[in-house]
């Protein structure tokens, strides 16, 4: 008889509850909200603007506390840890994709690469982040400045940076949101090919071409979980 193997998930998130409050009174962001994700998952959070999916990604990659809820990452409860270790954590396991690209403006492409080497040196650093780059075709580029390049190959940086120290969890937040539909499909066959390599993505989306790479799906609707498949 096998003996069935059961994964630890990369992250495990369990009733996670979000309140902001502003000028206007309190605006409940996230409300009793679940997800476990293994190793070589790719998974959408899905939705339209203003539902939480933004708010669930910043929560997991411990950029944001929860008012409600417990997020296990590598079997590591988060409420746990001390802040300097949450830091050390998220550059040891965690890449980050943003819509909005978040690159240094004065740096050089391969520069803005080099940036989580900060927080964790590794060997070989330029060697690997040169290499991403032209697996990226963006060799060409890699002494540019961000603004010089166009929005596919400002994402497709950010790609690489959040690839270069190997995390075990990529959090992309819109990642196709400002890309033509040739560049959208680059990024996303990146990200599933990530996967495929053993590596877990969590991406929050409402584009539903990018919802179809998904192996699997949670749906958001104001805050609260209304489907997950």
């Amino acid at each position: 008889m096998t003996e069935e193997i059961t994964l630890e998930p990369v992250v495990s998130a369990a009733q996670l509850g979000k309140t902001y409050t502003d000028g206007a009174g309190q605006v409940v962001a996230l409300s009793g909200v679940s997800l476990r994700v293994n190793p070589g998952e790719f998974v959408a959070v899905c939705g339209p603007s203003g539902c939480g999916k933004s708010t669930l990604l910043l929560i997991l990659g411990l950029l944001l506390k929860a008012d409600e809820g417990v997020v296990e990452l590598s079997g590591n409860d988060s409420s746990l840890m001390a802040s300097s270790r949450q830091a050390a954590f998220r550059a040891e396991n965690l890449g980050f994709v943003f819509q909005d690209f978040n690159l240094v403006p004065y740096l050089s492409v391969l520069d803005n690469v080099l940036v989580p080497t900060l927080a964790k040196p590794i060997e070989n650093a330029s060697g690997r982040a040169e290499a991403l780059l032209e697996e990226m075709g963006l060799a060409h580029r890699q002494g540019h400045l961000p603004s010089e390049l166009s929005a596919g190959e400002r994402q497709r940086t950010a790609l690489v940076r959040a690839l270069l120290l190997r995390p075990k969890l990529i959090l992309a937040d819109e990642p196709t949101g400002n890309l033509d539909r040739d560049n959208a499909d680059a990024v996303l066959s990146h990200l599933s090919n990530y996967t495929e390599s053993g590596g877990a993505v969590v991406m929050a989306t409402h584009d539903h071409e990018a919802m179809k790479r998904a192996g699997k799906r949670v749906h958001l609707d104001k805050g609260v979980q209304v489907e997950s498949d």
